[in-house]
């Protein structure tokens, strides 16, 4: 599903932020990403995404080099990934069931047919009683809920999560984790970035991606 050959990373005429990172990424497969803060966990997960481009090597996603991804291409690609970021990138003039809806709603649904399984992933994620509300009423913790549910409503191929769990308790961080592990079980590749061993306890069968001084570690 992803492959990654001697890609490096600068930015600007720095040092190289990530050097040689060499890795792939089969499809079904359950990983965390880790490493101290700085290290790179998110630059590299932009680099996945394809919103960074990298200083040297090769990245190829579902079987293609990105060098020759066209637009159109790109776009296709990133509907078959399901994104959750740490500024959340909820649209504040949106509800939050339109913001947990949009991937259906840009793909052509109509609402009445998916109304009862997005109103089903909120209740999952405890925000039932919050579908009609608007962003920025909400807390922190609820904003990346509602992140975490528009991310997962399309079931993409591949699930990016950056600190998923880094605004919830204990008790909702393992909840969604049990959410991830059943998306996971179904078919979806799921890479989770986060520095919280605790969590990466709780489902040892994952593999680990350790990021440090710009190099890549594998713990399988």
């Amino acid at each position: 599903m992803i492959q990654f050959e001697n890609v490096g990373l600068r930015y600007g005429l720095g040092p190289e932020t990530l050097s040689d990172i060499s890795f792939m990424i089969p499809e079904r497969s359950f990983q965390f990403l880790t490493g101290p803060s700085g290290a790179g966990k998110t630059s590299l997960l932009r680099l996945i995404l394809l919103s960074l481009k990298p200083t040297r090597g090769i990245i190829k996603l579902f079987g293609e080099p990105s060098y020759s991804l066209e637009s159109a291409k790109l776009t296709a690609f990133r509907r078959r990934v399901g994104v959750i970021f740490q500024d959340f990138r909820l649209l504040d003039h949106l509800s939050v069931f339109a913001n947990v809806a949009l991937p259906l709603t840009v793909q052509g649904r109509e609402e009445a047919g998916y109304r009862a399984e997005v109103m089903e992933l909120l209740h999952w994620v405890g925000l039932g009683d919050k579908a009609q509300v608007l962003p920025p009423t909400l807390s922190g913790g609820e904003k990346q809920r509602v992140a975490i549910a528009r991310a997962l409503i399309s079931r993409p191929e591949l699930l990016l999560a950056d600190e998923p769990t880094g605004n919830v308790d204990p008790a909702m961080a393992r909840r969604l984790l049990r959410l991830f592990v059943e998306l996971h079980k179904s078919g979806t590749s799921v890479i989770i970035a986060t520095h919280d061993l605790s969590l990466m306890d709780q489902y040892d069968h994952a593999r680990r991606l350790v990021l440090g001084d710009g190099r890549l570690h594998i713990y399988e």
